[in-house]
């Protein structure tokens, strides 16, 4: 009933490399290799992203992508809602304690920010924000 697909993981890990790279554009392969994920996969992802104007590309050789807006605006629910729809649609309409998970993961997704995820994988990893 709630639908989180890997997409929006990877999506929300993505958008918090970018976070952590700053304002420069960075190349899709370069986030990719860094997080290990498909470049083809990234692309999709990116492509959705851009369009719903959480993204920005800019071409050429200094090209890549940037965060449509600073991460501190930009929440996990908005990502995960580009990717894979409002979430737990279907659990809301049947109410009781469906409802209220759906209600509590979109309360945790909405107060949670790109900035806050870069934040603690940061932390986490024991690295600083770094910014080139």
């Amino acid at each position: 009933m709630i639908s989180v697909t890997s997409k929006s993981r990877y999506a929300v890990v993505a958008m918090a490399e970018l976070a952590r790279s700053g304002q420069r554009p960075v190349p899709i392969a370069q986030i990719a290799e860094r997080r290990q994920m498909p470049v083809q996969f990234l692309e999709q992802l990116f492509s959705t992203l851009r369009r719903d104007g959480l993204l920005q590309s800019q071409r050429g050789v200094k090209g890549g992508y940037t965060l449509a807006r600073p991460p501190e605006e930009i929440t996990v629910l908005e990502v995960v809602q580009a990717l894979d729809g409002r979430v737990g649609e279907e659990a809301a309409e049947a109410g009781g304690i469906w409802k209220e998970g759906v209600e509590a993961l979109r309360d945790v997704f909405s107060g949670t920010t790109i900035a806050d995820i870069a934040h603690r994988e940061a932390t986490e990893s024991g690295a600083g924000m770094y910014y080139i």
